[in-house]
């Protein structure tokens, strides 16, 4: 991977990271019976790892170059 797939993904998990907190903050889960959303960090680390992935569907690769 070059420097720009690395900085693209790596905006990604950063946004992923925020919004993933805001999940938490604005819906979360009452009774703590969810899996993903009765913590923040469980929250947090999910909305990375998605948004990473998100963002890398954006990360074109280099073109081979014919001889």
């Amino acid at each position: 991977m070059t420097k720009k797939q690395y900085i693209i993904t790596g905006i990604g998990v950063v946004v992923g990271l925020v919004a993933g907190y805001v999940y938490y903050l604005q819906v979360g889960c009452a009774s703590g019976t969810c899996a993903i959303t009765s913590k923040p960090v469980n929250s947090t680390l999910y909305g990375g790892l998605m948004g990473g992935l998100l963002f890398n569907m954006f990360v074109t690769s280099p073109k081979k170059k014919d001889k």
